[in-house]
């Protein structure tokens, strides 16, 4: 479910600026240059909202925003961690 959320965002609000690329699930978004830094702050703002979580600045890198995989297990994780 996450995993799909956050490909359907990027797909409407970024991919038109790559229609060359496949968002597979091990696609690399900051590697490739799919997200520059504007598109990361996007992205964080979105999962915030969308998933009800707060991202700390701290963060924000690519070893929690490299992939829609691990995004997913990242937001996963994130959310269990503000459940009472």
């Amino acid at each position: 479910m996450v995993k799909e959320k956050v490909r359907q965002f990027l797909a409407a609000n970024f991919l038109h600026l790559h229609p060359e690329v496949e968002l597979t699930d091990s696609f690399p978004l900051l590697e490739k240059r799919f997200l520059d830094s504007m598109a990361v702050m996007e992205l964080v703002a979105f999962i915030e909202e969308e998933f009800a979580i707060t991202v700390p600045e701290t963060d924000i890198v690519d070893a929690n925003l490299k992939s829609l995989t691990v995004i997913s297990q990242y937001v996963c994780a994130r959310a269990a961690l503000s459940s009472p």
